[in-house]
């Protein structure tokens, strides 16, 4: 560790966390003005860490443990690069929310998020893991519903769940090891707290069917907090499975089915949050999925696609987000005819709506097709070929069928009053929506990112040395795939479109066993156990109330004839023993004579008796 990495190492959690608690306290007038510095200095300090050789800084011992505040590589790097790009883009976008209180949560969310990417060691990953449960759940809170109350409580006991996983499985691993650093594991050689960790990273990866919290939560999110959330939760999941488990098969069979899960749900969904929420689910797929395949092909393709996803991600739910603004609903049923009154929306959710899809010229192409080609590569046939009918389905709900019914829908123009966007609104979508073309583009760069070593992007493609093989995203057989599966999809939603119409009702999925589960723990607590309940309240009634009224009465009469006749029988012997000597003490001297003699003789007596 050199003396310059110390100097140009600084961790930006410090300076949002700081901000967040400095708001309260900054004038009305003069915080929101502050608001964009901290990601401004995040910028700053992480682009100056790209290529820098691998170091461990801000390191402290803390009660014989060693806590790491500053692990910085090019996996750290990557995501905390594309973590500061779109806190700045969710901060503008939220630059016309005079409400200090979600300010301070975004902040403190984004905070956690950095302080989880450069932590070193489980414990201090585990602080920033908790500060960003606590923190999201209050972007779900203060949308002040009682539907997001109780979406934030079911979304805060999930993640107290994945947080006792990872916390039983870390001090079982110290146990062990008797270390906390945050070190790769060898699938080979895996320990069961290790698969207790993952669970709970799995958990906030929103990896099937720990996955419910995910279109539960982020629906009933303010307009800006969905914004957020959408960016840091599961792509911190993302890192630390990628840092942690790869190589693990199991990982690479679960996003699979998160792709195709996600999918599904999405495209019958009617609330535009809810479809993006899902789709999630389904992108988080593609990269927990490449992460479990696990060759520096598919890890890159996974680290690629979650900064493309992050961007893209953000920018559908900024236009999601504007529709619920503009029109008090995000439900497709009740929309429709919107593009002459929100162009500018439209055309920003569709710059997304195609980057998800994996339209070239967009990030979503070079990055998605990354991963399902090293799938391929790799002999992993049907994985591949699940990630691509899951990019299918994308395009299919995404990418035509919410921007359809929710901007057009057979009607020709939107009826109901329709609430002017602030303009910080709509900067933020430009500058997402630039930033998704420029790195489709270009993609070297988001290639010269990426986080295997051995690796480099030179022209706009991808060379692992280690394998000598090269991914260019803009061969001619990658465009004529993408097209020809765009445009038989296009075609298909043309035949079904009146078929696929969305419908106004609740799509459950593991939510349905989740209830069950509720249902079955108060019908056991209402039913079965309240039935012994009586039971025993009856029993207790019949037998121990009348013992217990036994045993006091003869206390009571123990009472009565034991100890108030002892004591009182005294009283009366001390009283006429009293009387007495009363009697006996007359002041004269024969007297006393006479009762000493008498006492004397009474003692002499008893002496000659005994013996």
């Amino acid at each position: 560790m050199s003396a310059m990495n110390d100097i140009s190492f600084f961790n930006p959690a410090v300076v949002f966390l700081g901000t967040a608690f400095l708001i309260p306290f900054v004038p009305q007038k003069i915080y929101r003005w502050l608001l964009p510095i901290p990601a401004i200095a995040a910028i700053f300090f992480v682009v100056r860490l790209v290529g820098a050789d691998a170091f461990s800084t801000w390191e402290l011992n803390y009660l014989g443990l060693d806590l790491t505040f500053g692990q910085v590589d090019s996996l750290s790097v990557i995501f905390a690069h594309v973590f500061a790009v779109q806190s700045l883009l969710g901060i503008i976008f939220a630059l016309h929310i005079k409400e200090k209180y979600q300010h301070m949560a975004a902040l403190s969310y984004v905070g956690g998020a950095f302080g989880c990417v450069f932590a070193g060691d489980y414990l201090t990953l585990f602080i920033f893991w908790e500060v960003m449960s606590v923190a999201s759940t209050f972007l779900v809170w203060f949308n002040r519903n009682p539907k997001s109350t109780s979406a934030g409580f079911r979304y805060f006991l999930f993640h107290t769940l994945g947080g006792l996983f990872l916390l039983a499985g870390m001090l079982l691993r110290y146990g062990a090891l008797e270390t906390f650093a945050f070190l790769p594991v060898d699938p080979g050689h895996a320990a069961y707290y290790d698969y207790l960790i993952m669970i709970g990273f799995c958990v906030n990866a929103a990896v099937v069917p720990l996955h419910a919290w995910l279109p539960d939560a982020y629906p009933e999110a303010t307009v800006t907090g969905a914004v957020f959330m959408s960016a840091f939760t599961t792509k911190t999941a993302v890192y630390v499975l990628c840092r942690a488990y790869s190589g693990f098969e199991v990982l690479a069979i679960a996003g699979t089915v998160m792709c195709l899960y996600g999918v599904f749900y999405a495209t019958i969904e009617n609330n535009a949050r809810r479809i993006l929420a899902y789709h999630i689910v389904s992108q988080v797929g593609y990269m927990v999925a490449g992460i479990g395949i696990g060759t520096a092909m598919t890890v890159n393709g996974a680290c690629a696609h979650a900064y493309a996803h992050i961007l893209y991600k953000g920018l559908l739910f900024m236009g999601a987000g504007c529709l619920l603004y503009a029109c008090g609903t995000a439900k497709l049923t009740e929309l429709g005819g919107l593009v002459r009154k929100l162009p500018l929306v439209f055309i920003f959710y569709m710059v997304a709506a195609v980057s998800i899809s994996g339209m070239p010229f967009f990030n979503g192409f070079v990055s998605k097709t990354m991963t399902i080609a090293g799938a391929a590569g790799d002999h992993r046939t049907w994985l591949a070929l699940g990630m691509e009918i899951a990019a299918v389905g994308t395009f299919l709900s995404v990418g035509i069928k919410l921007p359809y019914f929710a901007f057009y829908g057979g009607k020709p123009e939107y009826q109901k009053e329709v609430k002017p966007i602030p303009f910080n609104m709509y900067v933020a979508m430009f500058l997402g929506a630039a930033l998704c073309f420029i790195t489709g583009i270009f993609p070297s760069l988001l290639y010269k990112l990426l986080p295997v070593q051995d690796g480099a992007a030179v022209f706009n493609q991808y060379v692992d040395l280690s394998s000598g093989t090269a991914y260019h995203p803009y061969t001619l057989w990658h465009l004529l795939q993408a097209f020809m599966l765009l445009g038989f999809t296009g075609l298909g939603f043309y035949v079904m479109r009146k078929i696929i119409v969305p419908h106004a009702k609740l799509n459950m999925d593991f939510e349905w066993f989740y209830r069950l589960f509720g249902r079955a723990f108060i019908w056991l607590f209402t039913k079965p156990i309240a039935w012994i309940d009586s039971i025993w309240s009856e029993v207790y009634a019949k037998v121990g109330l009348r013992g217990l009224m036994s045993i006091a009465f003869g206390s009571s009469v123990f009472d009565r004839k034991g100890i108030d006749g002892v004591l009182d029988n005294s009283v009366y012997a001390v009283g006429e023993f009293g009387d007495s000597v009363s009697k006996i003490n007359t002041g004269r001297l024969q007297s006393y004579v006479a009762g000493a003699l008498i006492i004397g003789l009474g003692i002499f007596a008893l002496v000659w008796f005994l013996t």
